[in-house]
Order: structure tokens, then sequence, then C-alpha cells
């Protein structure tokens, strides 16, 4: 009984641990770049995990990129600052919400183009539908629609 309840207390513990995988940084002294800055890494990708942001990952190169944020608002410099500089330095990917671009376009159009491709189906399929003649339920040969 006591190697069960050993047992289950190493199990509790090991399972905190990912809790304390995320330490909470310092605020910045200025709110606003504090909001920015949590605005910043909350839109910029983990190039490592790529399903996670900077903010939820604790890959090396996520917390190397938290801090250079950090680092890049104390010294003055604008979220679109910080874009383009992340954006020279890593490409179009290291952003959620890429910018509108020729080559993005597509990405931009895609969920538009889909939705009217599916309305004119669905509206061509309802059309040819009711073209169909209606059966009887007297045994008369169909009538067609009027």
């Amino acid at each position: 009984m006591r190697y069960i309840s050993c047992l289950a207390a190493a199990l509790l513990f090991l399972a905190a641990l990912p809790s304390r995988a995320i330490a909470p940084e310092e605020a910045l002294a200025d709110p606003a770049q504090q909001a920015a800055y949590e605005h910043l890494t909350n839109e910029v990708r983990c190039l490592v995990c790529q399903n996670q942001t900077i903010a939820d990952s604790t890959a090396p190169l996520a917390v190397d990129l938290r801090r250079e944020i950090r680092q890049m608002l104390q010294e003055g410099r604008s979220e679109d600052e910080i874009k383009v500089f992340l954006l020279e330095r890593y490409g179009d990917f290291v952003l959620y919400r890429p910018r509108w671009q020729t080559n993005t376009a597509l990405l931009w159009l895609a969920p538009v183009l889909l939705l009217l491709i599916g309305g004119t189906a669905l509206w061509r399929i309802v059309q040819r539908r009711t073209d169909l003649p209606i059966p009887s339920d007297d045994g008369d040969p169909p009538s067609s629609p009027s």
C-alpha cells in the first residue's frame, strides 16, 4: 500500500511539471509595451513547433524570439518595425496572419472562393431537383411541374 501511495505522489508531481514549463517573464514597465509584447508573442509562430505561438512554446528558439521582441520594445521599436524585422529574417511563415501580397492572395481568397463554388453547386443541385417530375401516389404516370 505504501508503494502505491508513493507511486501516486510521484505521478502527481510529474503531472504538475508542464505547468512550470513556461517561466512567466517580468512585466515590462510600460503597460502599452507589455500589451504590444503580448500581442506580438501571440501573433508570431514558433518556427520549431509550427503549430504554437512563441508565447505558448518552450522551444529554445521561441525563448530567444520572446527575449528579442522584449529587447526591441524596450529600445523603443514599434510593432510594425518588429514585424518587418521578423519577416525579413524568417519570411512570411513566421506570422499567423501573413500580409496581403500577390503570393498570399490565394490564402486570403480561398475561403470566399470555396464558399462561392459550394453555393453555386448547391444552387445547381436544387435547380435540377425542382425540374424532376413529381411521382403521383395513385399509379398514374408522373406529372411534370408547372
